[in-house]
């Protein structure tokens, strides 16, 4: 029997309780391909502050009774970093027209539920009640095909992705730097962003 998850929107401080669940589910999925990502509680908990200071953001939960067990995250593409900001300033987009999705994670055992389908409808629909928005986005990280922790049975979501009408955008692109498990310190990954327009 399918267990019965609870998907929630959470905004400020309303997120608090969940922020040591939501670092630690973000360092264990993370670890995965195609991100490899080594990562701290400590830095973890930090960066989930942004979305308790910006009274814009959302963060949608997927909760089995009180346990998180998956979460999604998005604001305003103006509250973000210049490193995304840049590659939409470059292209002649207006930030405040542009919706961010940062990332979504979700434990393993809890895939294939619909979930993901939730957390893009959740967020779009944040993204309409703030209003104004003429463009969503999100990016991802480029491997190499051949990389040597790309496991055998590895499926990219671009055919997810685009049944969700995001379209991938290659002028888009930027950086991002973060630890690799492989690596002794932070290297730049390369990122690119795909649209869905017209909201």
């Amino acid at each position: 029997m399918a267990p019965k998850i609870h998907i929630q929107r959470y905004s400020g401080a309303a997120l608090i309780p969940f922020i040591p669940d939501l670092a630690r589910l973000r360092i264990e999925v993370f670890r995965d391909f195609p991100y490899l990502y080594d990562g701290t509680l400590d830095y973890e908990q930090k960066y989930l502050q942004t979305y308790i200071n910006n009274p814009s953001s959302v963060i949608v939960l997927a909760l089995n009774g009180e346990k998180v067990v998956g979460a999604s995250t998005a604001l305003p593409m103006r509250d973000e970093t210049p490193e995304l900001q840049r590659p939409f300033l470059d292209n002649g987009y207006d930030l405040t027209e542009v919706f961010y999705c940062s990332e979504s994670v979700l434990d393993k055992n809890y895939r294939g539920l619909g979930i993901g389908v939730r957390f893009f409808e959740e967020r779009e629909a944040h993204a309409d009640y703030l209003g104004g928005f003429k463009h969503i986005t999100f990016c991802c990280v480029e491997r190499p095909a051949d990389h040597p922790r790309r496991t055998a049975n590895y499926v990219p979501l671009d055919n997810f992705w685009n049944k969700r009408g995001y379209v991938k955008h290659p002028e888009l692109h930027t950086s991002y730097l973060w630890k690799d498990l492989d690596d002794a310190e932070e290297t730049a990954k390369p990122m690119t962003f795909w649209l869905k327009h017209e909201r």
